[in-house]
């Protein structure tokens, strides 16, 4: 009995180191991003439904994650796109992407 309460301690000491961390998407999904493209720096807020606004709502569009992409569509852009990210990101973390609209810079917030 006492082996067993002792393996039951272990066990919850570790349990926060193995943890899985978020991942990149799930960072940027969760706390938004900056975008910066074309000399403008583009907010973009997306909310646990699976949409997003940018540009102060001028933008509002639709999101979901495929393992590494992130897939867009929006009012802007009607054909959704995926893009794929960096692994391993997290929030204050800058680095760019390239999609069909070119290439950007994005930070997490």
């Amino acid at each position: 009995m006492k082996r067993l309460i002792a393996c039951l301690a272990i066990a919850a000491i570790a349990a926060p180191a193995l943890a899985q961390q978020p991942t990149t998407l799930q960072e940027l999904t969760t706390k938004g991003m900056v975008m910066e493209a074309g000399g403008m720096e583009i907010d973009v807020t997306y909310k646990p439904d699976g949409t997003f606004t940018a540009m102060d709502g001028q933008v509002t569009g639709k999101w979901r994650i495929d393992g590494e992409k992130l897939c867009t569509s929006s009012n802007f852009s009607p054909a959704e796109e995926c893009t794929a990210y960096p692994v391993g990101k997290k929030s204050g973390d800058s680095f760019e992407i390239t999609g069909a609209q070119g290439t950007a810079t994005i930070k997490i917030k």
